[in-house]
């Protein structure tokens, strides 16, 4: 956490009204998850098959002003036993809101989430991804940020001004899950002149119209996705990531119709190295009260694709996902989500099961499986087909 960082949480901390009527809570959780990898590593200096973490993540929350205003305070740190990349800490939120009539002005850190989809995001464009954190890209960082939110009849239009720019974490040479040759951000370079300090702006309009709800944006600034481009360091290749800047639209829909989900999202990008389409759309439907019980099964199929086909530098570029979701809607939200991908390109496939209960009132566990298939070496996936893993974790809130 930088000093800049520390600087607007001194700021915005100092700025809380010292008055009876400011209402405080403190929230949170804790989390131990162990991984445990199926077969040997693929390569060197991951020689391990076990992996233990910890986490904590408290919530800071100030309301005052009769619920006008907020202040959030969420700061993270995870501790990793094998990998020191993994091993970080951020902010992922430090922000103040103003509510009035018809507007919303939230100023500071935050994460913004944009999608629909079940098996990727790619409208979602605002914050960073913390990769270090999951292979999966869920996971972010915070974001400096100006949001001015406005409410109309015709729509929400969301103003974004972002100062100040978040390198993507990356595995490091002792993490798995990762490429074979390891990226070093120490040698990190930007098209833009101001490098990390670019200030970049989005816009974008929301609205729900009977049973669909419609997104639509547009991005100008530095590109989250970096290239990354083979550099020799002190006799060795390392990987080194480079920012373009870019230009994107975006567009989502979501349409709720009796047992039916459909969703689509796109892309349209235009950096100095390429200009594409990308998409990725399907289906969830829903049997409620099956065999006359309280839980509900979710069967979901989704289709992504990407114009520059198998010169993409991402993983899903034609690929084809089914899955299921089953929620038996018990006390103890007792879930689970498999799911199966098949790259149509390169004859691929991956595997994830992902399952949770809570246990009692303050804890929660989850068990979740990864497994790979890839024979190509054109294939992004190829690089990680011996990491098959389960991982155990386990959730305290507080």
């Amino acid at each position: 956490m930088g000093t800049s960082k520390l600087l607007l949480a001194a700021g915005l901390l100092s700025a809380l009204p010292v008055q009876a009527e400011t209402f405080y809570e403190m929230s949170g959780k804790v989390t131990a998850d162990l991984r445990y990898f199926t077969q040997d590593a693929k390569f060197q200096n991951q020689d391990y098959d076990t992996n233990l973490s910890f986490t904590v993540e408290p919530e800071f929350y100030w309301e005052w002003n009769d619920g006008n205003d907020n202040l959030t305070f969420t700061p993270f740190l995870r501790i990793d036993e094998n990998d020191s990349q993994r091993t970080h800490g951020d902010i992922r939120e430090l922000s103040w809101v103003h509510i009035g009539d018809d507007w919303e002005l939230r100023t500071g850190i935050r994460k913004v989430f944009w999608g629909v989809t079940e098996f990727q995001h790619l409208v979602d464009v605002i914050n960073q991804t913390d990769a270090v954190d999951d292979f999966d890209g869920e996971d972010k960082l915070g974001q400096q940020m100006i949001n001015l939110s406005l409410v109309r009849d015709w729509g929400i239009v969301d103003l974004y001004l972002l100062p100040g720019f978040r390198e993507r974490t990356f595995v490091g040479d002792e993490g798995r899950l990762r490429a074979g040759l390891a990226v070093n951000d120490d040698h990190t370079t930007y098209e833009s002149g101001a490098g990390k300090n670019h200030i970049d702006t989005a816009i974008r309009w929301s609205h729900t119209l009977g049973d669909f709800d419609l997104g639509a944006y547009w991005f100008r600034g530095t590109n989250r996705d970096p290239k990354l481009q083979a550099k020799n360091v002190n006799g060795s290749t390392v990987l080194a990531p480079y920012y373009e800047q870019m230009d994107q639209i975006g567009f989502d829909l979501q349409a709720t119709i009796d047992s039916w989900l459909w969703k689509i999202e796109g892309i349209h990008r235009d950096t100095s190295s390429e200009n594409y389409w990308a998409a990725q759309g399907g289906f969830e439907y829903t049997f409620y009260g099956i065999q006359e019980s309280a839980a509900d099964l979710g069967v979901l199929l989704e289709y992504g694709w990407d114009e520059r086909g198998t010169d993409a530098d991402a993983a899903i570029q034609n690929d084809l996902f089914m899955g299921a979701r089953l929620a038996l809607n018990d006390a103890e939200s007792t879930e689970m989500l498999a799911g199966i991908s098949h790259d149509i390109d390169y004859d691929s496939q991956s595997l994830i099961i992902e399952a949770s209960r809570r246990v009692g009132d303050d804890w929660k566990i989850s068990l979740d499986g990864r497994f790979f298939s890839s024979d190509d070496p054109a294939d992004l996936s190829y690089s990680i087909n011996q990491d098959d893993h389960l991982q155990l974790t386990v959730e305290r809130y507080f």
